[in-house]
């Protein structure tokens, strides 16, 4: 076979190959049975053409002939013998007009559509002609990978997560070959092979050459997947995402563009930001509102709840009419405004249950009726504004009562399905034993979740959502919503009742007439249970204390809630005062460092004979104030700078009437700007001791400017603290690169309004530490210890050196 035909085959192959990230999109194997019988008619009229010696655009029209009859006979319009008739053409272009439907009306991976998979062959056959004409006519196997890339950019641009690795690796696999395959045939045209002693190869023996090519090829792939995961970027490569799970906002709890999604790792990344970010605004016309509602986890196994991709027709078709699933319920219909940020970019839509109508909504979105959310394969939610309408279902305790049990051929009875754990069922069967109707059932499997039984609500707990991790919550009673909402779940399917965990987040805060803000803190889980007549009925199990905007129902109250009791020492407060009434005061470093105090004493020795007495107290003593060493340092150094810069005071322009007390009405700039800019230092100065003090990462690359902004977003600043940060950025800002540097302002002022906002918002340990073991000052220990050590280093150097000069057998060299 000669080259041109062997390069051909291998281009087709390496097409194939380009073609399996494509297997992220589909949910079977069809499409990839259909390429190969195409792509291999391809291939073959391409070597009968290059057989029979045809001219270059002969072999074109031969490879174009090939996709024609590999289209019509895999999508055949019924009218057609072997051979293409007009109505295949006219077939042809429903097909294209029937996939452009489906990429609006279906998420990824799709369902077998023959718009879409010959859409899919079409483009594949393109590509394959248009490699083998690069490499094999042209003779440019380099640039045959535009158009392999081409492929692999219909996922990429598809999905909304990153495309898995394997399919990339195989793709570029492909392009190695032909590259390899077009070297290799070069050089066998150019003439005989050797080896490095010179000794000639035979074709089939294996060239050195060519084992270098080849693993400087894979060693490239390698490179290419590998180094991605390591680059920085300004939203965090695929690195970040394995290593910081839920760190930032991001994509969202809801992100996912297909295939299974860890709600529940995804919701713990959000509640255990220590920044709060503002997602949701949403403004309703309900007075009492439920929670917003984005996703589901109904697929319950030993791996946990899982969530299905949503499947559904297009948004432009309508919503279903919520009666149909909650006949016996009695609806009202409001009506909400959402603005989402661009902080919450996901693939599912915020509502309300039972959404009517939804108006505005940019994009291509899709609805699914089981799970009742609103998705799409390439649209996100981030900087959207819409509105909708919503059927409230309105039911109380005796109306729930009523819901018979599922019929055993029912399709909902897949959701009660449940992993066997026997603790779990036991459990179950005692809290059911004495009730008869399902919603009682669920009623007492609901108020098993109380603080009376011990269940208590933590935010630092973790899970996966796997069954071990329910099952130990079970167990050890400590978690938040999303273990509340999975082991009531759980328990509600052992009962033989359908549920199913939802996502979402809680009302918010108010901040109007109907009006919400909701942040990553409202973020929540929840458990729906299908009554019959009443569709997926929503239960909180999760300790209402706990959750921020956190909401219950009539039929599924508080069951932590206190009851009123009578004092005569009792005020007006509610359940929830205790929590706040006594707020932190944040501990000011520069308080309590004054000396004094616990440590001053008489003096006097007690004359009972008890030395031993006297000399652990003097231990204790000397123990404590070497202890209070880096703190007496760190108030000592604040001092310092602070009398540095007690002389800027602002002062007010004589003319004209003064303002009110404490007022600049103008700052005079004076000439000793030496000065200002040392005292515009020793500030800023301060402030980074403070900021590593405080934990709060300093970046030296930063300008003061950025560093200011930084610790303002950082540590949540506001009001005078946030000018006060501003004030002294600018001062160094100004002291650095301006011709005259800012005077007249109260840095020693701002300093202390800094440290008081950054305390406010840290943490009680964060706290001590700063005040007793400052790390600025341990720091700066460590660095001079370092350098002191260094230094050391050099003189011992030099001395050895300066010694070695009068070595005796130096002198002794000599006398000889």
């Amino acid at each position: 076979m000669t080259g041109r035909r062997r390069l051909g085959l291998v281009a087709a192959g390496a097409t194939l190959l380009a073609a399996a990230p494509l297997s992220a999109i589909f949910d079977s194997w069809t499409w990839l049975l259909q390429s190969l019988l195409t792509v291999l008619l391809i291939a073959g009229a391409a070597v009968g053409a290059r057989t029979l010696r045809f001219p270059t655009w002969a072999q074109i029209l031969c490879m174009i002939v090939g996709l024609a009859l590999a289209l019509t006979w895999i999508f055949p319009s019924g009218k057609e013998i072997l051979i293409p008739q007009p109505a295949t053409f006219a077939h042809f272009a429903d097909l294209i007009r029937q996939a452009g439907e489906d990429t609006r009306s279906y998420g990824v991976p799709v369902p077998d559509r023959d718009g879409l998979h010959f859409v899919t062959v079409l483009g594949i056959g393109a590509v394959a002609i248009l490699v083998d004409v690069l490499t094999a006519v042209f003779r440019r196997p380099a640039l045959a990978g535009l158009p392999m890339l081409a492929i692999y950019s219909i996922p990429v641009a598809v999905y909304l997560d990153s495309v898995p690795v394997i399919p990339f690796i195989i793709g570029a696999a492909g392009y190695m070959w032909l590259l390899v395959a077009d070297n290799v045939d070069r050089v066998r045209r150019f003439g005989r092979r050797f080896t490095g002693d010179g000794r000639d190869v035979d074709v089939w023996e294996p060239s050195p050459l060519a084992a270098a090519g080849r693993r400087m090829g894979v060693l490239g792939v390698l490179v290419a997947v590998l180094l991605p995961l390591a680059v920085p970027t300004v939203s965090g490569g695929l690195l970040s995402r394995w290593t910081q799970s839920g760190g930032g906002v991001g994509p969202g709890i809801g992100g996912g563009g297909g295939g299974r999604i860890n709600l529940f790792a995804a919701l713990s990344g959000q509640l255990n930001q220590t920044a709060t970010v503002n997602l949701i605004k949403v403004t309703t016309n309900e007075p009492e509102p439920f929670y917003l509602r984005f996703a589901v986890a109904d697929a319950l196994t030993t791996n946990g709840f899982s969530n299905e991709s949503p499947r559904g027709p297009s948004l432009a078709e309508g919503l279903p009419d919520p009666r149909q699933a909650a006949s016996q319920a009695n609806f009202a219909q409001f009506r909400a405004e959402v603005e989402v940020s661009d902080a919450l970019r996901q693939s599912m839509v915020p509502l309300y249950t039972y959404p009517a109508e939804v108006r505005d909504l940019e994009g291509n979105w899709s609805y699914d009726p089981g799970q009742q959310v609103l998705f799409s394969g390439r649209s996100t939610t981030g900087e959207q504004k819409y509105s909708f309408t919503y059927q409230r279902a309105r039911y109380n305790r005796s109306q729930l009562r009523t819901a018979q049990p599922l019929d055993r051929d029912d399709p909902l009875r897949k959701y009660t399905e449940a992993p066997d754990d026997p603790s779990v069922e036991n459990l179950v069967a005692r809290l059911i034993r004495n009730e008869d109707s399902e919603y009682d059932k669920v009623r007492a499997i609901y108020e098993s979740f109380s603080a009376k039984n011990g269940f208590r609500y933590d935010v630092a707990t973790e899970s996966s959502g796997n069954a071990t991790d329910i099952a130990s919550f079970l167990k050890n009673k400590v978690g938040y919503c999303q273990q509340y909402a999975a082991a009531m779940a759980w328990m509600v399917r052992a009962a033989g009742i359908p549920a199913r965990v939802a996502f979402g987040f809680t009302r918010g805060t108010a901040v109007g007439n109907g009006t919400y803000q909701i942040t990553n803190k409202n973020a929540h889980a929840w458990t729906e249970v299908y009554l019959d007549g009443f569709g997926w009925v929503p239960f909180d199990a999760t300790p209402a204390a706990g959750v921020a905007g956190s909401t219950r129902t009539a039929w599924a109250q508080d069951v932590d809630r206190p009851e009123p009791t009578a004092s005569a020492s009792a005020g007006p407060t509610g359940p929830d005062t205790e929590s706040s009434a006594a707020p932190t005061v944040p501990q000011r470093p520069e308080q309590g460092n004054d000396g004094g105090g616990a440590l001053a004493g008489d003096g006097v020795v007690p004359d009972d004979g008890s030395w031993m007495g006297a000399m652990i107290a003097g231990g204790v003593a000397l123990v404590i104030a070497l202890l209070l060493i880096p703190a007496m340092r760190r108030a000592l150094l604040r001092r310092r700078r602070h009398s540095a810069t007690t002389g800027l005071t602002a002062t007010a322009v004589p003319d004209g009437d003064p303002g009110p007390a404490g007022t600049v009405t103008d700052i005079v700039v004076t000439s000793d700007s030496v000065r200002a800019r040392a005292d515009a230092h020793a500030a800023w100065d301060e402030l980074i001791d403070t900021m590593i003090d405080f934990r709060v990462p300093v970046d030296p690359t930063e300008t003061p400017r950025h560093t200011a902004q930084r610790l303002i977003r950082e540590t949540e600043l506001a009001g005078d603290a946030s000018e006060a940060a501003t004030l002294l950025g600018t001062a160094e800002e100004r002291a650095r690169y301006a011709r005259r540097p800012l005077q007249g302002a109260e840095l020693v002022t701002a300093i202390g309004r800094v440290r008081s906002g950054v305390a406010r918002s840290a943490t009680f340990r964060t706290r001590m530490q700063a005040l007793l073991l400052p790390p600025s000052v341990l720091l700066n220990w460590r660095l001079a210890l370092g350098e002191w050590s260094t230094r050391t280093a050099e003189a011992m150097t030099r001395m050895r050196d300066s010694l070695s000069r009068f070595s005796p057998r130096r002198l002794l060299s000599r006398a000889r």
